[in-house]
């Protein structure tokens, strides 16, 4: 029926020789699943009819057409042959199909796993993307799309991409492809290439990819770089956020590179002028200035004095006469100081600065108003075991030495005869006001009375003194005012207990308390502790002086020849 309209209709002009041939061909073997050639016949709203030389002709949807309007009746055209004749006694055929395997075909002609593919996403699926590659479609799994993680499938529907082929199932004619390998592969290359580029001192535009706690990760197109914190500015940068944010782009320069391991190093400060650079004559030794506090150290705080260059104020450079233990008790960060030049050291950029000297220095003062040999009264304020410090006016403290308590009386410890709080009178023995330091005396007050002793107290004379001090070697006896004689354990009429007898006569050193001088010496604390049984402090007491020794400045005393 349609096959005589056809006929009739086309008043024989499809009755040549490759109508001829193709009617011998169709009649032959006509097999579903089979390409074959046939000719269009009608154009209708929605469909083409196309004679392929069967008993009945097959129509095809015009939307497997990318572009329907060229389409005319006589054209020439392949189809896949889906179904020798469905419920209507049509042929059901595919244009669409007909290229898939004809692409397939060309597809295992030329391609193979591992090659490198452009593609059309066509649609989302269960899974991931179809892809269309040379008119097949291939599958691309989502873990297979992006280089890190899953991201938004649906946003590349419609793209081109570059996919490299991974699976190809001949059987099923199935193609399984990957995004992530082609990018990979294309990174590879474009690091190649940009290593090739590089050199030290270049100047390239970079995005910021990560930011760590110790700098920021630069892509460069293809390889990362390392931005250090120390190489972000010549300013103190606290943590790399501060300075660069993840996705912004900023030119850097290349300081380093290593071709084998892919590691570069890269510099943002190194675009911007050095401020070490002519430091010395920008800022001369004594120069005065204001900055901003911009750190705290337990040494001392840091000063900004302008971008990329600080100064530090040490601790002992805060104050004339306070002491602080830490440099938060006088500034905090923030803080706007005056302070003046100390050193410059360019070459370790270093600035040292001070803070005390924009005042005048008060020991200075105070020493020229109060001379070497000046007598001056001071409030204990507290006791070390080599001597007391002594205030003599507000931050202004001397050392009382040990040894200048007294010029015949031996002290281990200054505790034995001052107290904290106490007021004294001492004598200045020496001053130095710019390292803050002034030596004192108590026994500077009076003459020296040594030279006199020996004419005095001839060897042989017969004394008669008080008992002031007992000790593990012996008893103190005061012949004269603020005079002690030491009787030693063998000058003592007593004898000691056979347990306590051989033991180490070693002076024990000076502790740090009188509670611990017990602990220092307990032998030594057993024989003074029998000896009180025999001798109390405040016993009046026959000696005889068997030497003097001015140079040490000792008398020895015997209570056995008494």
């Amino acid at each position: 029926m349609l096959k005589e309209s056809f006929t009739a209709t086309a008043e024989g002009a499809f009755m040549d020789d490759e109508l001829s041939k193709l009617y011998e061909e169709s009649f032959r073997e006509i097999e579903e699943g089979q390409i074959v050639k046939g000719r269009i016949i009608g154009l209708t709203e929605t469909d083409i009819l196309v004679d392929v030389g069967y008993k009945s002709e097959g129509s095809i949807s015009l939307e497997e057409f990318d572009d329907p309007s060229v389409l005319k009746v006589g054209d020439p055209i392949e189809v896949f042959l889906e179904t020798v004749e469905d419920d209507e006694g049509f042929i059901v055929l595919s244009k669409r199909k007909a290229e898939k395997a004809k692409g397939w075909e060309r597809l295992l002609a030329m391609a193979k796993e591992g090659d490198l593919l452009e593609g059309k996403v066509t649609r989302k699926v269960k899974g991931g993307l179809m892809v269309d590659v040379g008119g097949v479609e291939a599958f691309l799994p989502a873990s297979q799309v992006f280089l890190r993680g899953f991201g938004n499938l649906d946003a590349l529907v419609g793209q081109t991409m570059n996919v490299i082929i991974i699976k190809v199932h001949k059987a099923r004619k199935n193609l399984v492809v990957s995004r992530r390998e082609a990018l990979l592969k294309e990174r590879e290359s474009m690091r190649h290439k940009l290593l090739d580029e590089l050199e030290v001192g270049q100047v390239r535009q970079g995005v910021v990819k990560n930011i760590t706690d110790f700098g920021a990760f630069i892509s460069l197109g293809g390889v990362d770089g390392l931005l250090h914190i120390t190489d972000m500015s010549w300013g103190r940068v606290n943590h790399p956020s501060e300075v660069v944010s993840v996705g912004q782009k900023l030119d850097i320069m290349i300081l380093g590179f290593d071709r084998e391991t892919s590691k570069i190093s890269l510099g943002l400060k190194q675009l911007q002028p050095n401020p070490w650079e002519q430091v010395e004559a920008r800022y001369p030794v004594g120069t005065r200035l204001k900055g901003k506090v911009v750190s705290l150290m337990p040494y001392g705080a840091f000063v900004e004095l302008e971008k990329g260059l600080e100064g530090l104020v040490h601790i002992s450079e805060f104050s004339w006469t306070k002491r602080p233990s830490h440099p938060s008790e006088i500034v905090k960060v923030g803080d706007e100081v005056e302070c003046v030049i100390l050193s410059v050291d360019r070459e370790n950029q270093k600035i040292a600065l001070g803070m005390k000297q924009m005042e005048a220095n008060p020991w200075e003062a105070y020493v020229k108003e109060h001379p070497v040999g000046s007598r001056v009264t001071g409030r204990v304020q507290h006791l070390t075991e080599y001597g007391a410090f002594v205030e003599l006016a507000e931050g202004i403290e001397g050392l009382l030495h040990v040894q200048d308590l007294s010029w015949t009386r031996r002290f281990n410890h200054p505790f034995e005869c001052l107290k904290k709080g106490q007021e004294v009178e001492v004598v200045i023995l020496s001053a130095d006001p710019e390292n803050r330091k002034i030596a004192l005396s108590i026994k500077s007050l009076t003459p020296d009375p040594w030279p006199t002793i020996a004419g005095r107290f001839p060897t042989g004379t017969s004394v008669q003194g008080v008992v002031t001090k007992i000790a593990p070697f012996g008893i103190f006896v005061e012949i004269e005012k603020d005079l002690d004689g030491l009787v030693h354990l063998s000058e003592l009429p007593v004898e000691l207990p056979a347990h306590l007898k051989g033991r180490t006569r070693r002076k024990p050193q000076a502790p740090a308390s009188p509670a611990a001088v017990e602990a220092a010496d307990p032998q030594g604390q057993a024989v003074a502790a029998f000896l009180e049984t025999q001798f109390k402090v405040g016993d009046t007491v026959q000696a005889r002086v068997l030497r003097i020794d001015e140079e040490q400045r000792r008398i020895a005393l015997s209570l056995k020849r008494a």
